[in-house]
């Protein structure tokens, strides 16, 4: 499964999409159901918007924030930030006014730019006045004095103006001031290693953490992604549609500018639409990553109809039956999983399309060349052998610099260079990396230990069974026992007793959930479900 050896071509993200202008520029480059640009056009876009916020004062190492739904907007104005040479922030437009302030303030923001179309997730232009009461009533929109962000110098709103905000015609004229040749001088003295981007984790459990990532990061594991694992040409269409604040979008962005291919996405997933656009726009890859997501396009009426033949990969990381599922579901197809997470540039390891389907279902594929992976025993500290469970903890030119402004965090987070993820771990016999699901989310059940994922694999068997999600709660007896949260199939019936009579004999007693509760909706973050709100509905009964 050795590819073809390549150079590796650390570049930075701006040169990035240069390289692919030249010989690509008349090709699709970003693709909305509404919309498309091809490679000079989102060049052009991104220089003007480089223009502007240069005009605005940004430069090398300021901090912008980016905060809209899915629009080719975003990606201007992130690619517009790095060929500053600043640091573009992705902000999780789930966020509410609270997080804004905090994320706002926490990240040196000098400037934001938002916009007027209201999402699924909310009018943005009023939820930064309840984070910043003083912002509708600013006397000056370019210099603003907010106590509770004293750094951040402008919010722009592209559309519809508003008080408080740099206006869309205001910030295009801010970038009459300077031309294309000032922001090649400033691209120009970029470095490989500088920060590119600023991501926020999660928060599901507490206030979340900058990740800063630098442009060797992303670039390298783009072009790792496009030539190592997924061998994209400029004729794929690369549908990955997951927010833009979201590693899951950027990745597959840098991989299509790798290798010159189109990027399809869309404002938000819904199935239906996302099936129109899978077979209008002739789909070859689709990334739809995560199980809601996907579960919800193969259940959709429209599935059997739609001419979805061209996708040949697919990438989805689920517990192994529910992988078996989405293959059968896309036959035509090769289904891929992945490992990663955003301290380590978002993905560090794809299953190779020659492994088996056994392999691709158990494993996520070998990590990336430049990236160690090692697992260590939780008991002794020692590197596990082959096969044992322990902590997966990475090395090499993927890690971030360390969480923002956050130094205990990083003094418990490395060891000597290596970054401990805190997830549960194996490395198989072909140095796959075999992912067992996060050290916290094990169980101790009467003093055996317990993975979550475990018994929500188990659980995806039974045919009612959509979705199911697996948390510890208190027991007087075991301490802690195993309690199912499932969603089932529209018009399935099925009761608890049912659940766990389909547990009883298959897996180990102390294993069967004691509590099963059935949902119609999941708490959400950007991408992931929070388990520690279904504990504290558990808890509230």
């Amino acid at each position: 499964m050795t590819g073809k050896p390549y150079i590796i071509d650390a570049t930075t993200l701006g040169d990035l999409l240069l390289r692919s202008v030249v010989p690509h520029a008349d090709r699709d480059a970003l693709v909305f159901p509404d919309k498309c640009f091809t490679y000079r056009e989102l060049w052009e876009r991104s220089i003007a918007r480089a223009r502007s916020l240069h005009g605005l004062g940004i430069g090398a190492g300021d901090h912008v924030g980016i905060l809209m739904p899915n629009c080719p907007e975003y990606i201007e104005v992130l690619m517009g930030t790095v060929l500053c040479g600043a640091v573009a922030v992705p902000i999780n437009a789930r966020y509410k006014a609270a997080e804004l302030a905090y994320v706002v303030e926490n990240a040196d923001l000098k400037g934001l730019v938002t916009n007027d179309l209201i999402s699924e997730y909310a009018d943005f232009a009023s939820l930064l006045c309840e984070a910043f009461p003083g912002l509708a009533g600013a006397a000056d929109s370019k210099s603003l004095q907010l106590s509770e962000a004293p750094l951040l110098r402008f919010a722009v709103m592209l559309g519809e103006e508003r008080p408080g905000f740099v206006s869309e015609a205001a910030f295009d004229g801010a970038g009459t001031a300077f031309d294309e040749a000032d922001i090649e001088t400033l691209r120009s003295r970029v470095r490989v290693r500088d920060a590119c981007i600023m991501m926020y984790t999660s928060g599901t459990t507490a206030n979340p953490k900058g990740c800063p990532l630098s442009h060797e990061a992303l670039v390298r594991n783009g072009i790792n992604m496009s030539r190592e694992r997924y061998f994209l040409t400029e004729q794929d269409r690369f549908w990955a549609p997951l927010p833009m604040f979201h590693m899951a979008a950027i990745l597959p962005m840098t991989a299509c500018f790798d290798a010159g291919a189109a990027w399809l996405s869309m404002r938000r997933v819904d199935a239906g639409p996302a099936l129109e656009m899978l077979e209008q726009q002739r789909a070859t890859i689709a990334f739809p990553s995560f199980p809601t997501i996907t579960t919800e396009i193969i259940h959709h009426p429209d599935f059997r109809t739609r001419d979805l033949s061209r996708i040949h990969r697919i990438n989805n990381v689920a517990p192994p039956d529910v992988l078996r599922q989405f293959q059968a579901a896309f036959p035509q197809a090769v289904q891929t999983g992945a490992y990663g997470l955003t301290e380590a540039g978002g993905v560090i390891a794809f299953n190779h399309p020659d492994e088996s389907l056994d392999e691709r279902l158990t494993s996520c594929g070998r990590p990336f060349p430049g990236i160690e992976v090692r697992i260590v025993d939780l008991e002794t500290g020692e590197d596990a052998p082959p096969g044992e469970r322990g902590e997966l903890w990475i090395r090499g030119y993927c890690l971030f610099d360390g969480y923002y402004k956050s130094p205990e965090k990083n003094a418990e987070s490395f060891v000597d260079g290596w970054l401990r993820t805190g997830d549960l771990g194996a490395l198989n016999g072909n140095g796959g990396i075999e992912f067992h699901g996060r050290i916290k989310d094990m169980l101790k059940v009467g003093g055996e230990n317990v993975a979550a994922l475990e018994i929500e694999s188990h659980l995806a068997t039974h045919p009612a069974v959509k979705m199911a999600q697996v948390i510890g709660v208190p027991d007087d007896r075991l301490t802690e026992v195993a309690a199912a949260f499932i969603e089932t199939h529209p018009g399935a019936e099925v009761s608890a007793e049912d659940i766990i009579a389909h547990c009883k004999g298959q897996i180990a007693s102390f294993k069967v959930p004691r509590h099963v509760r059935f949902v119609s909706e999941w708490p959400m973050s950007s991408t992931k479900i929070q388990k520690f709100r279904l504990l504290q509905d558990f808890l509230a009964e």
